[in-house]
């Protein structure tokens, strides 16, 4: 369980209270910049990292779902697994981190394009989903910011 409690928390950020999924958004761009800085982080290893990450977020989420309810503003592990989502493929450069964030925190919070029905999925994959597609919806445009070198 405590693994759970950890994992779903990205170690503790959860905990914070209110602002705790920003916090947690933003403590992924510092490791992701910090790992990859100035260039493109290692695509297939970086889409693993991902993936793990996403799974055990829709495991640990669901666990601990059981205790302390339907959708733990506690769980952040949701928003990690999204930004790294944001990320992928791209430049690892402080503007477009920047503008992942923005993008990704903006999409979190309102919820547009179907979003929010991704939290009607079941269990973890109800919490961790709605991020998943956030994500998606960042990384497509940023994907095209940096392919038409618009900045």
């Amino acid at each position: 369980m405590l693994f759970h409690k950890l994992f779903s928390t990205s170690l503790g950020i959860g905990y914070i209270g209110k602002g705790a999924g920003t916090a947690a958004s933003v403590a992924c761009c510092i490791c992701w910049y910090l790992a990859w800085a100035g260039g493109f982080p290692p695509m297939l290893f970086s889409l693993l990292i991902t993936c793990i990450i996403t799974l055990l977020g829709v495991w640990s989420s669901g666990i601990v779902e059981q205790i302390w309810g339907k959708d733990p503003s506690r769980v952040v592990i949701d928003e990690v697994a999204g930004m790294c989502i944001s990320l992928l493929f791209l430049p690892v450069q402080i503007k477009y981190l920047l503008c992942a964030l923005i993008l990704f925190r903006f999409f979190d919070i309102l919820k547009p394009l179907h979003i929010k029905s991704m939290e009607l999925l079941p269990s973890g994959w109800g919490i961790m989903m709605d991020d998943v597609l956030a994500g998606i919806y960042t990384n497509i445009i940023l994907s095209v910011v940096v392919w038409a070198n618009i900045f």
